[in-house]
C-alpha cells in the first residue's frame, strides 16, 4: 500500500506545470481559501509564519499588476492572482525562504484541486507593487500567482541529468 500510495505522490508532483493561459472562469472563493488554508502550513524559520496571502480578484489591480514586468503578462487572463507577501521584521533572516515555501504550498495544492498557477517572481518590483497593493514598507511582495482554471496542457520541460546536480560531502562542480 505504502509504495502505491509514495508512486502516487511522485507522479501527483511531477505532473504539476507552469499555467499561463486560463479559461474564462471564476475560480470560487471557497477553493481559494482552501488552498489558503493548505498554505498556512507550509515550514517556516522558528514557525513564525511570516506570510500574508492577498487574493486579487479586481480586474483593474490585476492588470496593474501584470505589467510590473514582461513576465508577469499571464496575470491578464487569470482571474484570480494571489500575492504572497512576508513581514520582514518578523523573520529578517529567512522572509523570502519562508515566503518561498509558501508559494510552493499554494501552487501544489491548487493543483491538487485542478487549478493551474504560474510563480510570478516579485522580487524585482517591490516598492511598484507595494504601492499597487498599499503594503508597508516592512511588507514585501516575495511572489505573485496568476490562478485559474488551465486553458492549456504544457509538456514537462527539459531537466538537467541528475549526475550534474549531485555532490557527495563537499561541493564538486568543476566547470563554475
Amino acid at each position: 500500500m505504502f509504495m502505491h500510495s509514495y508512486d502516487n505522490c511522485i507522479d501527483f508532483l511531477l505532473s504539476r506545470r507552469s499555467i499561463r493561459k486560463f479559461q474564462d472562469r471564476d475560480v470560487p472563493m471557497e477553493i481559494i481559501e482552501k488552498i489558503l488554508d493548505v498554505a498556512r502550513y507550509a515550514p517556516s524559520a522558528k514557525n513564525r509564519q511570516p506570510w500574508t496571502f492577498i487574493v486579487v480578484r479586481d480586474r483593474e489591480i490585476i492588470d496593474r499588476l501584470s505589467r510590473i514586468h514582461r513576465y508577469a503578462s499571464p496575470l491578464r487572463n487569470a482571474p484570480t492572482a494571489i500575492v504572497v507577501a512576508c513581514n520582514k521584521l518578523e523573520s529578517p533572516v529567512s522572509y523570502q525562504v519562508d515566503c518561498a515555501n509558501a508559494t510552493m504550498y499554494i501552487m501544489l495544492a491548487a493543483h491538487a484541486l485542478g487549478l493551474g498557477t504560474v510563480w510570478i517572481q516579485a522580487l524585482r518590483n517591490i516598492e511598484e507593487i507595494q504601492e499597487i497593493l498599499k503594503l508597508p514598507q516592512h511588507i514585501i511582495p516575495v511572489a505573485i500567482l496568476a490562478v485559474g482554471w488551465p486553458a492549456e496542457k504544457p509538456t514537462a520541460r527539459p531537466r538537467k541529468p541528475l549526475a550534474e546536480l549531485i555532490c557527495i560531502n563537499t561541493y564538486c562542480k568543476g566547470n563554475d
